[in-house]
């Protein structure tokens, strides 16, 4: 017998939108990572060097970590399904554009509009399970984003690789790109005829000012690191970072004094939500730069085809999809912050490993001997993404759950894109004196973040909450 909720949508009409917003989260995590492994070979089609492998990850993070609070705030405004659907047909043109970009420049262009467009899809579907589902088949729907999205995750790297090995009609990386226009318009069919209609509150405000002095701040301290590191400090670089400072210093003074801010103040001034937003940064940032100058240097360094690295990888990637499906079983709930320290360990652990079997054998380090210290690596990285955000939630107010849930999500993007950009800038200045000199740097300033986040995990609530808002 097929169920209705308030809502009035059937048990089969829940399941159906739960794995279109599955579709959409899954294709954002494939798009965040298929570079990881892509890069090189795209740089190398498209002449971009150092620089076009430095922004392919970092602008498509950027504009998603910017934009993902304000493209929650513009559904409250203009309604769920519209901007589903607006953000699904932009991330499909925009997909289009990446597959079929003849510079660089084109392409990166192409990135942050797909990371643009991906913010206002993503908060969506959230939402629309929110308003629309029980409370029953919420608790379901949440329980398969982890482990269902750690798929995706192994997917975006994995894909690239084949289908680079495979050079599909002799168009090289460009599927990797290209398939989003099947999935991105099955998508968008699918969307059109199930989702509820909703026409949004037109009294809910966005933060213009807020949202981009925002962008200038991430924009100025992005493109200051990657210009600087690429070709000199000189004036410029210098400049960018010196402004971005300077706008995030009057961010933080418009979260205080503007009528709706994007990041509510007494969620600033709780030293449990504070303490995860550092830790998530800390940590998200470190370990997206280690995954991408671990292929990096699997590539060039190892010398490993695009699918070898995909491979080599696997084993990091089942690392997280086991922890997951271990944290979904219970684990948050039992050990709380604990899971978070026992997950930085095994990432301080693998990594360390991994250092050592550098230092050992530099680029003759066979990728059989990389995979258990990957494997360890995967599953501390998997014990700690989504427990950092459950128990930064831990001592919230319940009116501040949407407010919190959108500041981590965009923390974790941005944090993505600063790691990315900082530690692939670390690893090419320091390649002149030899890649695995370039890759011990790397791995030293990744453990001295992860380190350094360690002490601050005990400022975080002890507990995720009894309901975890998401």
């Amino acid at each position: 017998m097929t169920t209705t909720t308030t809502s009035g949508l059937s048990t089969h009409a829940m399941w159906a939108i739960l794995a279109l917003v599955l579709l959409a989260d899954g294709l954002d995590m494939i798009d965040s990572t298929v570079t990881n492994i892509a890069a090189p070979t795209i740089a190398q089609d498209l002449h971009g060097g150092e620089g076009l492998i430095k922004w392919l990850g970092t602008a498509y993070m950027l504009a998603m970590g910017v934009l993902l609070v304000v493209g929650g705030r513009l559904g409250d405004k203009f309604g769920q399904r519209r901007l589903f659907l607006a953000g699904m047909a932009g991330f499909t043109v925009a997909s289009a554009v990446a597959g079929l970009a003849p510079d660089p420049a084109v392409l990166i262009l192409a990135r942050i509009a797909q990371g643009a467009f991906g913010a206002l899809l993503i908060p969506q579907g959230m939402a629309i399970m929110t308003k629309a589902f029980s409370r029953d088949m919420l608790t379901k729907a949440f329980g398969l984003f982890g482990p269902l999205l750690g798929v995706a995750t192994v997917g975006g790297p994995v894909l690239a690789g084949f289908v680079i090995d495979a050079d599909l009609f002799g168009l090289s990386w460009r599927p990797i790109f290209l398939v989003n226009l099947i999935l991105g318009a099955a998508g968008l069919a699918i969307a059109v005829r199930i989702l509820p209609r909703d026409e949004g509150d037109r009294s809910t405000t966005v933060d213009g000012w807020g949202s981009g002095l925002l962008a200038a701040t991430m924009f100025g301290l992005l493109y200051g690191l990657i210009e600087g590191s690429t070709n000199g400090w000189t004036t410029v670089p210098v400049l960018a970072v010196a402004g971005g400072l300077a706008c995030f210093a009057a961010f933080a003074r418009r979260q205080r004094t503007a009528t709706d801010p994007l990041i509510k103040p007494s969620l600033l001034r709780n030293r449990g939500f504070t303490s995860g937003l550092l830790v998530g940064l800390a940590v998200f940032a470190a370990t997206t730069g280690l995954v991408y100058v671990l292929s990096l240097f699997i590539q060039t360094g190892l010398h490993a085809s695009p699918r070898g690295a995909a491979l080599a990888l696997l084993p990091l990637t089942l690392g997280i999809i086991a922890s997951a499906f271990a944290a979904m079983g219970g684990l948050v709930e039992k050990l709380g912050r604990t899971l978070i320290f026992i997950g930085l360990a095994l990432v301080l652990a693998g990594a360390g490993w991994v250092l050592a079997l550098v230092l050992a054998s530099g680029t003759t380090t066979g990728l059989w001997a990389l995979a258990p210290a990957l494997f360890v690596v995967g599953v501390g990285m998997g014990c700690c993404y989504s427990t950092i955000f459950d128990v930064t939630l831990g001592d919230i107010d319940p009116d501040e759950a949407g407010s919190a849930s959108g500041s981590l999500s965009s923390v974790q993007q941005l944090a993505a894109g600063i790691g990315s950009a900082a530690v692939t800038s670390l690893f090419f200045h320091a390649a002149a004196g030899g890649l695995d000199h370039a890759m011990t740097i790397s791995l030293a300033v990744v453990l001295a973040l992860v380190a350094a986040s360690v002490p601050v995990v005990t400022l975080m609530p002890r507990k995720a909450p009894a309901e975890t808002h998401h």
